[in-house]
């Protein structure tokens, strides 16, 4: 009787919408809406902005700007293919560090591995990560990484040489220490995200997992994640793409060096960097070749993040297909 009482006063009574619900409801569609639009044609303006600019670049060096290997401004030539190729390796291998560090660190997080007041305080020190700016870990990783992974760059090389990856000495500033660092960068946007999407999965499914005999792994590693790996590849897309664009951090710790090698430890460079570091000084004939590398970089991270929308979309319609 008691319950039926409280139903009867309980303020919270279910009512069909009214009319200004309806009202609401198509206001936040349509802003919703006009944003929509208002990205697509901020992006179509970068790209045009950005393409005009490059034209007589693009029209004098075509596509073996993109083959050339050689930057040098008094005999007006140029090449960025080793640009491109520093661009992806310091990247994915910023991701295959960053994503594994942050998809571990989501899952210790949500699954009940640490007390409540020790998660939140290893959450807020991971979210604080974000805050730092790009330049102090370009500082950091001058002073601490680098003088860090030497010995055990030196012996790599002295003992494993033989293989492409350790086939130089790690002088300084190289690809190894910029992709840790970069790491380190992309964790709070992976970790963030990945927590969010292994949230979402329903308790019911981890307890039936439970109920038919699975361990505390076997449920993670078999139900949880598979469950969330939308979500949790939507995170490695944001983390790739933030690693594709960053700029300052990777100018300061690549080595800025016109070359192309599998050697974690030989420097390198990257299209931010070049583009940081090669305006502030471009001539009348180089600001239209930086436009043509800015156009590459934009056009690779476009590309980068609807391969993985496509993935994403595929992959959520074939497990609904499947369920």
């Amino acid at each position: 009787m008691k319950i039926f009482e409280e139903d009867a006063t309980s303020t919270q009574i279910s009512r069909p919408p009214a009319q200004a619900d309806y009202l609401l409801d198509r206001l936040f569609r349509g802003l919703a809406t006009a944003c929509a639009w208002f990205l697509l044609i901020v992006v179509g303006l970068l790209l045009g902005v950005i393409g005009v600019k490059a034209v007589p670049a693009i029209s004098e060096y075509h596509l073996g700007f993109l083959t050339g290997t050689t930057w040098d401004v008094n005999k007006q030539t140029f090449g960025i293919l080793p640009e491109i190729w520093g661009t992806l390796y310091s990247s994915i291998l910023a991701l295959i560090i960053g994503g594994f560090f942050g998809v571990t660190m989501a899952i210790f997080l949500t699954q009940d591995f640490l007390p409540a007041r020790l998660a939140l305080v290893f959450r807020t020190i991971v979210e604080l990560l974000a805050a730092i700016p790009s330049v102090v870990y370009g500082f950091w990783g001058i002073f601490v990484v680098i003088p860090a992974i030497r010995p055990i760059a030196d012996w790599l090389n002295a003992e494993f040489g033989w293989i492409p990856f350790f086939g130089t000495t790690l002088s300084g500033p190289g690809m190894l220490p910029a992709a840790l660092v970069l790491a380190i960068m992309i964790l709070p946007t992976v970790a963030a995200v990945s927590q969010d999407a292994i949230r979402q999965v329903p308790h019911r499914i981890k307890e039936a997992a439970f109920g038919l005999g699975a361990t505390r792994w076997e449920a993670i590693l078999r139900v949880i994640l598979p469950t969330a790996s939308t979500g949790i590849f939507g995170a490695l897309v944001l983390g790739f793409g933030r690693a594709l664009g960053e700029t300052m951090a990777l100018a300061m710790l690549v080595g800025n060096s016109n070359q192309l090698s599998l050697s974690l430890f030989s420097p390198g460079n990257t299209l931010a960097a070049l583009l940081a570091l090669n305006f502030p000084e471009a001539g009348e004939h180089e600001v239209p070749v930086l436009m043509y590398a800015a156009l590459v970089l934009l056009l690779i991270t476009l590309a980068v993040n609807m391969v993985g929308t496509a993935i994403m979309t595929l992959t959520s319609s074939q497990m609904r297909t499947d369920k």
